[in-house]
């Protein structure tokens, strides 16, 4: 597990010296240290504690992991970087979600007989109601949202369905939303606040009786039928299922975003190929007969990738601020599926490395990537991605490019297919069965172009059907 090293400002809280904060003291406190929220990559601003290792009272020495904090990559233990012990956890559970790269985070102390001293502290906002006893909260008084001159601002749907299903009339609330949209928290401030009007129904049109014929003298009378209530339909009794909603970590919002932003600016195009995978299986046989290796295909599928990246290079680029770095180390993010999400830690040099080092390496790779025991520098950055889905039984899929980089190589499963043979002459063979996978390359557009995509492919495709060159 790495050292994780965060930038502080030191100051003097009595004779300890400490993080610095922006807060006033009530009161003399003991020595004491604040730890911030460290910022654990070069890109991450937020973090969010998923839980704490030590807790109030506990000793710690310079290595011990204090909690485990979510960045936009992985979930990482925080270690301490000096011995103390913990006097007070100010960020925990709803309070420590996506907080700032520098929040307070905790108070570290010397001697344990200074812990009792911090069981009030409070810092930078952060305001906890005693434990003995919690009262009910005064009735506060809600300013009420600006209603709209004309009445006729455009809800939300939920906006819609809350005031309603009240019986109230929020359409003439002056929104918060985008383009002034009325939000379901602008009702909800409304209602608080009691200025909505009630809900009138608009009168149902009226149609005139059809005229009487000139043979009837005697009008007829209808009855009026009686409105029907909600009380006189009869529902039916509908028996729903458990569910369960689970907040969602702060590694799979980052992955939502960067996927989502990825697709909307990146202009993708795809390029797709099937490849023979019979002198790959003929190959991994021989390795496990004769030395005992036990190669992957997934394993010959990086390998052939990096092969063909060193071959067509102008695939293994990075795209940033409206420009394009080729680059010239060949490093492969490998796609991992972890409980937490997606991670890609990457195989650095991969052109350089022989089949049995990538596959002890994507192994190790792997399993600390499955363990969050990976560190930020491996897994950023990388020059092109591998995502092989062929394990799980998938035939074909297409990925979606990671930023910077410039492709995504998108791996399916095997299978047996009948092919047409031909000869070294061009003469027609004898149909065959051979087994096939699909593989399709995401690229963008702005850095590979259709004939260099086509290129890389048929580079790869060449590796795939002549392994033994990876021998050489």
């Amino acid at each position: 597990m790495s050292r994780l090293l965060f930038l502080r400002r030191i100051v003097t809280h009595g004779n300890r010296r400490g993080y610095s904060s922006t807060h006033s003291l009530r009161k003399e406190y003991p020595p004491h240290t604040l730890y911030p929220m460290p910022a654990l990559s070069p890109t991450m601003e937020t973090g969010t504690i998923s839980a704490w290792s030590k807790g109030v009272g506990d000793e710690f020495a310079a290595g011990d992991s204090l909690c485990t904090i979510e960045t936009d990559k992985a979930a990482v233990d925080f270690e301490a970087q000096d011995d103390g012990i913990i006097a007070k956890i100010l960020r925990e559970g709803a309070n420590a979600i996506d907080m700032p790269v520098g929040t307070p985070i905790c108070v570290v102390v010397d001697e344990a007989s200074d812990v009792a001293a911090f069981a009030d502290f409070q810092i930078g906002g952060i305001v906890e109601p005693p434990k003995e006893a919690v009262s009910a909260p005064a009735p506060s008084i809600v300013a009420a949202p600006p209603m709209a001159s004309t009445g006729s601002s455009i809800l939300f749907p939920s906006a819609r369905h809350l005031a309603e299903s009240n019986g109230l009339d929020a359409t003439g609330l002056v929104g918060s939303g985008k383009g002034g949209r009325v939000t379901k928290a602008d009702v909800l401030q409304a209602m608080a606040a009691g200025s909505l009007p009630k809900l009138v129904k608009a009168a149902a049109p009226t149609v005139d009786p059809p005229a009487a014929s000139s043979a009837s003298a005697t009008p007829v009378a209808t009855a009026t039928p009686k409105p029907m209530t909600l009380a006189d339909l009869i529902l039916p009794t509908i028996e729903t299922g458990i569910v369960e909603d689970i907040p969602n970590t702060k590694m799979r919002k980052i992955i939502a975003q960067r996927l989502t932003e990825s697709k909307r600016e990146v202009p993708h195009f795809y390029t797709t190929h099937e490849v023979e995978l019979d002198a790959i299986m003929k190959l991994r046989k021989k390795l496990a007969n004769d030395h005992e290796m036990k190669i992957s295909v997934n394993d010959f599928v990086l390998k052939c990738s990096a092969m063909a990246l060193r071959d067509v290079p102008r695939v293994n680029a990075q795209y940033k601020s409206d420009t394009v770095t080729y680059l010239d180390s060949i490093d492969i993010s490998v796609a991992v599926a972890t409980p937490t999400g997606l991670i890609t830690p990457i195989l650095f040099g991969a052109d350089k490395l022989g089949l049995a080092q990538v596959t002890s390496a994507v192994l190790d790779l792997a399993t600390r990537a499955r363990d969050g025991k990976l560190a930020p520098q491996e897994y950023q950055g990388g020059s092109f991605s591998v995502s092989n889905l062929g394990m799980f039984g998938i035939r074909e899929f297409s990925a979606v490019i990671n930023p910077p980089q410039a492709a995504i190589l998108a791996v399916g499963g095997g299978a047996k297919q009948f092919v047409v043979r031909r000869g070294p002459e061009g003469e027609k063979l004898p149909p065959g069965v051979a087994m096939r996978m699909t593989a399709c390359l995401s690229a963008d557009r702005r850095v590979v172009d259709e004939a260099t995509a086509g290129l890389f492919m048929a580079a790869f495709r060449e590796y795939m059907n002549k392994p033994e060159l990876l021998l050489l």
